[in-house]
């Protein structure tokens, strides 16, 4: 602002008086040019002297002035640039020549020598750089504004009106901006991308926070109301490449099957694959029947990839580094190609499918009297789900009577593993469904499972059983496997049997275990199932590391050398391991996001059965809301571990990840 000097005030500073007729006082430093020829100057003529000097500040003069300097090389005053270019050094000539020096980052620079400043005129490189420079920001500047522009057209249309998320990829600078802003979102920018998301912001009145950036992607429909960024987050990989597709293809068209000559015929055996209803990959299927000595024969039917795939290959180094496929609420990222996981490798009902089938012999009490493990074929009979094989079990038909076996040998199973010193962690595990995750309110469907479901229980039993096996047949036949072990607690089983079973005692039980171990050179004890030594085997669709026991095993099937040794599985494993942990946070973040949505949904005052699973501090406690099966932190007024409460939901914020509950006595209507 330009103000007048009138005075001093004490031994530095000056009282000025501004256009406003305003008194300050202002360090020297603040003063950036003293317009000569004031003395007396009403400040009520400031008005009419900016009026005068508007005619004179035309920025070309700057250019002709350095042309005119940079030949002679000469550093001016601001009176003598005035001097030279309107032939003047009144107070208002140079006034304007100082407005004209002062603003400018091209054509001058400024000099201080013993308080006096001089302006040189640059070279005519650095003024064709600066010129270059300027012209980029003001294009810059002005991409800005068409894209803020954009953005807020956007933002005003209805909400089935709004461009597509595709729309905003197809001009490369709009793309830039739109990423920038999503890599804001997600905390997962460059600097880059920070300054840029921060300018669109700005611009756009928004503060600049990942939330406010998640805010605007939201409202111009780039992003859905229930996106999840942590697919951003960790850069999720929810596609295949070209050139794995394309490989994938190949293998469908030739379905070649390396095993083939040494493949039983197990067809004619009744099958059950019982799975979740939603399952895109089957990859396990179960039979039995009893021998004429009472004993019970079971067979594990493994899904059998490894016949597609060759290790290393460019299919087996994709499903490494994705470790796992990825189960959400809202989609399914299988570790194959969608065609190869789904149709060629998964189990079909009805169908001729190639498998490695583990059938074991348990003696009465449960613990195995001999196994064997072969290629085979079998032909799925039933595809069913855990609560339609529930309902076929308490139905008791006859011509079940496999199904029936298959319980018993489950049954005992789990005798005999309790009494190996097993370690029960069963716990209501909750599930849910969105058929429509990108409509505002998508329809939520919610399974909570009792993990003590008696069809579950046979599931869980058999695949421990097939475990047990493939870590007996590793150690027999000095097999480098993927063995897993789990040390038995020094708290003993029964320090928890005063807890009702079920979730409190599991919780119990959990606080406990030690942390799990692996060898790839022989089993070691797996003293939370309470066998003596454990191999994943049973999903290599949807897990890597069962995948590579399933190459180790199959390899002794057919007399060759097993392709990786110890230290080759120790480093593969350890990769593969890397993304399943992503998997599982990506899994539970969203499972939870999704049970808080569904919560935030329901009415205002609703009950809600709890069961208290541990104390934290005094009163407060963990509880978990049964028909839900999720867990939550609040005060409870009496009760024990392994008692129930009443709740209700005071506040929930699925996308801050709130929840609030407060306990509320059993008489209150």
């Amino acid at each position: 602002m330009l103000a007048v000097v009138e005075r001093p005030d004490g031994k530095k500073n000056w009282i000025v008086t501004d256009q406003n007729g305003t008194l300050s006082s202002i360090k020297p430093q603040q003063v950036t040019y003293v317009v000569p020829g004031t003395m007396n100057f009403d400040c009520s003529r400031i008005a009419e002297f900016l009026e005068k000097a508007e005619d004179l500040l035309d920025p070309t003069i700057l250019e002709c002035a350095w042309m005119e300097l940079s030949e002679k090389d000469k550093s001016v005053t601001v009176e003598e640039f005035a001097d030279i270019v309107y032939g003047s050094k009144e107070s208002l000539e140079s006034y304007c020549a100082h407005f004209l020096l002062s603003r400018d980052i091209v054509y001058f620079l400024k000099v201080e020598s013993r308080g006096s400043s001089t302006y040189q005129p640059r070279t005519s490189a650095q003024v064709d750089e600066l010129l270059r420079r300027k012209l980029a920001k003001e294009a810059a500047d002005k991409e800005l504004e068409e894209f803020v522009d954009l953005l807020k057209s956007a933002k005003a249309l209805p909400l089935d009106s709004k461009p597509s998320k595709s729309s905003w990829l197809m001009d490369e600078k709009v793309k830039q901006k739109i990423e920038s802003l999503q890599a804001y979102a997600v905390d997962a920018c460059n600097d880059s991308q920070r300054r840029m998301a921060g300018n669109i912001l700005k611009a756009m009145g928004f503060s600049r926070t990942s939330s406010a950036a998640l805010k605007l992607l939201i409202n111009v429909g780039y992003f859905p109301v229930h996106v999840n960024l942590d697919l951003f987050r960790y850069d999720v990989q929810t596609t295949y490449t070209e050139e794995v597709l394309s490989v994938a293809e190949e293998l469908l068209a030739d379905c070649p099957d390396s095993d083939k000559h040494i493949r039983k015929d197990l067809s004619s055996l009744r099958v059950y694959a019982i799975d979740v209803d939603e399952a895109d990959e089957l990859d396990d299927a179960l039979s039995a029947t009893r021998l004429p000595d009472g004993r019970i024969k079971v067979w594990i039917h493994v899904a059998d990839p490894t016949c597609f795939l060759q290790p290393r290959s460019i299919i087996d180094r994709e499903a490494m580094h994705r470790g796992t496929s990825i189960f959400l609420p809202t989609a399914t990222f299988p570790m194959f190609p969608e065609r190869l996981a789904m149709n060629a490798m998964s189990l079909q009902q009805g169908t001729d499918c190639r498998s490695v089938s583990v059938s074991v012999t348990l003696n009465l009490d449960g613990s195995i009297a001999e196994y064997m493990i072969e290629n085979s074929v079998i032909k799925p009979t039933y595809m069913l789900t855990y609560e339609g094989a529930t309902e076929l079990l308490y139905m008791n038909l006859e011509e079940e009577e496999d199904l029936r076996i298959l319980q018993e040998a489950a049954s005992i199973r789990a005798q005999w593993r309790c009494s190996q010193g097993s370690i029960d962690t069963s716990m209501i595990e909750p599930r849910i469904k969105v058929a429509n995750p990108d409509d505002p309110e998508p329809n939520i469907n919610l399974y909570v499972e009792d993990q003590n479901n008696p069809a579950m229980q046979l599931v869980t039993e058999m695949m421990i059983l097939c475990g047990e096996v493939v870590a007996a047949f590793g150690a027999d036949n000095n097999i480098p496997l993927p063995y897993r072990g789990h040390p038995q607690s020094s708290t003993a089983v029964s320090a928890f049997a005063y807890l009702p079973e079920g979730p409190a005692r599991s919780v119990a039980n959990i606080s406990v275990l030690r942390a799990a171990e692996m060898d790839f050179r022989k089993p070691v004890a797996h003293g939370v199932l309470g066998v003596p030594g454990y191999v994943q085997f049973t999903s290599p669709i949807r897990r890597y590391v069962d995948l590579l026991a399933h190459y180790q095993v199959k390899a002794f099937l057919r007399g060759d050398t097993p392709p990786y040794s110890a230290g080759d599985l120790e480093g593969m494993t350890f990769i593969a391991s890397m993304h399943v942990k992503v998997a599982r946070r990506l899994h539970s973040n969203s499972l939870r996001y999704w049970l808080l949505e569904y919560l935030r949904r329901q009415p205002k005052g609703r009950k809600y059965k709890a069961l208290i699973l541990k104390f934290i501090k005094g009163r407060m406690a963990t509880l978990l809301l049964v028909d839900v099966g999720i867990q939550v932190t609040t005060a409870v007024a009496a009760g024990k571990v392994g008692d129930e409460a009443t709740v209700v939901v005071e506040m929930v914020h699925p996308r801050d990840d709130i929840l609030s509950v407060t306990e509320i006595p059993e008489d209150t209507d």
